[in-house]
């Protein structure tokens, strides 16, 4: 399988610089903010979002936590999964804005438990979505809100996304599934 590179470090960069003023122009600032990462890499880029958030407007508390959404999938029986990871929210979202964020939007089921595993927390005000691609193939009337890239690809190929805090490099590759079967990266 070759991979073909379409985002490096400074692409990735760009984008959650990008993605983060978009989401404080859209809430017009921190008030009632709160940011969830999606595990694995939705935390990682949740988290730059949040840093960046910071440097843009000083002072700005803690708004960024991270979303477990393991146990709401629908394809628990049929897939085998990670283990559960923590859920932390930086205090209540009932009232708040709430932006998840994830780093592969394919077929909107993982967002789709997020929303449940949010319902179990509070009643946020509104709810968006933030992922560093969106690769298309929607099974769900789920779209995102901030795109860092939006990557059409072909239900045959996977979207690799490494970031440095997990992976040691950075970059976001697509490659043909070597079997032949479908590969989903992210949904």
């Amino acid at each position: 399988m070759t991979a073909r590179t379409v985002l490096q470090q400074a692409d990735i960069t760009r984008a959650l610089t990008r993605i983060s003023h978009e989401i404080l122009e859209s809430n017009r600032g921190t008030n009632d903010l709160v940011i969830l990462g999606i595990p694995t890499r939705g935390v990682i880029l949740a988290q730059r979002i949040a840093e960046n958030i910071q440097r843009i407007e000083p002072g700005t508390g803690d708004l960024v936590g991270a979303l477990d959404v393991t146990m709401y999938r629908d394809d628990l029986a049929r897939n085998p999964t990670r283990a559960p990871a923590p859920t932390s929210v930086p205090g209540s979202i009932d009232g708040k804005t709430v932006v998840l964020v994830d780093d592969v939007l394919y077929s909107g089921r993982t967002v789709r438990a997020a929303l449940d595993a949010l319902g179990d927390l509070g009643r946020p005000r509104v709810v968006r979505l933030a992922v560093l691609v969106d690769r298309g193939h929607r099974e769900l009337p789920i779209r995102a809100d901030f795109v860092g890239k939006n990557l059409p690809s072909a239900a045959s190929e996977r979207i690799n996304v490494r970031l440095t805090e997990i992976d040691g490099d950075e970059s976001v590759t697509i490659e043909e599934a070597g079997d032949g079967r479908t590969a989903e990266v992210s949904a």
